[in-house]
């Protein structure tokens, strides 16, 4: 069933838990998401990152998504993952998305204010406040950025209207060239000052106890991208001689599919506040 983004992250930090959000590059990523998210009762959402959605197909993917979703018996909802383009983001809604991350971390405070506002007349909409480092669909290795200043993130929120704020807390996007070093004191004192749902970026290598511990200090969305990508290939790489006996596409695509759902029903065991 889809869900209101806003809805889904209040209820989910109610009951000291996190919504999981999911980058999904096709439909076989989304069924095993939405599987996993039958499965353990919880509610998820499916990312479409920018490059996705601005691919040939993208226009294609996202509504396609939204289907899966509403079709699902779990709540779910679909967000068009950072992008700083405003003809994209409202593109994405009139498509169906629930939400979007306008995301104006690289640019000055006030335009980042002024995107976030253009962007939230569409629909709901996540902002981010320094950037978080990384790319989100390649899987480099990557040393944390700048880091979110509690004062200003509460600042920023208020004047931008922003529905949920992603931090920058030493969490990175793709593959940490270092153990990660997760500020906890700068964590807990946004939370103590901004009063909208907190997100955390690139959870993919950091550890399950580190991840229920951001939710126990105000993290009510985690993302998780890499893992996926590095399962789904895996499982194609191995099922690919056996699915070409016979040129068996459908046996390929339900293999990827299952992998994907293990892999999302583990993270959605973590979800909840240590």
């Amino acid at each position: 069933m889809q869900a209101r983004f806003s809805e889904l992250l209040a209820e989910a930090h109610g009951r000291r838990e996190a919504v999981g959000a999911f980058t999904c590059y096709n439909l076989e990523t989304a069924a095993g998401v939405l599987r996993a998210a039958e499965e353990r009762g919880r509610g998820v959402i499916l990312l479409v990152s920018e490059k996705s959605f601005s691919a040939a197909t993208g226009r294609v993917l996202l509504p396609a998504l939204v289907a899966a979703a509403r079709a699902s018996s779990a709540p779910a909802c679909v967000e068009l993952d950072h992008v700083r383009s405003l003809e994209l983001i409202r593109a994405a809604f009139e498509l169906g998305a629930d939400a979007a991350l306008a995301d104006g971390s690289s640019l000055g405070i006030e335009e980042n204010v002024e995107l976030v506002r253009a962007a939230a007349s569409g629909g709901e909409v996540e902002a981010e406040l320094d950037g978080i480092a990384g790319d989100e669909d390649v899987a480099t290795a990557v040393a944390a950025g700048a880091l979110t200043d509690p004062d200003e993130a509460a600042v920023f929120v208020q004047r931008s209207g922003a529905a949920c704020l992603a931090v920058s807390i030493g969490n990175v996007h793709g593959v940490y060239r270092r153990p990660p070093a997760l500020d906890w004191p700068r964590l807990d004192a946004i939370a103590r000052r901004v009063d909208v749902p907190l997100a955390l970026h690139g959870a993919s290598g950091l550890a399950d106890a580190d991840i229920r511990r951001t939710i126990g200090l105000g993290i009510a969305k985690v993302n998780f991208n890499t893992e996926l990508r590095q399962r789904y290939l895996d499982v194609t790489e191995a099922r690919l001689g056996a699915a070409r006996d016979g040129a068996n596409v459908l046996a390929l695509n339900l293999a990827q599919t299952e992998a994907i759902a293990e892999v999302v029903a583990a993270k959605l065991d973590v979800l909840t506040a240590g």
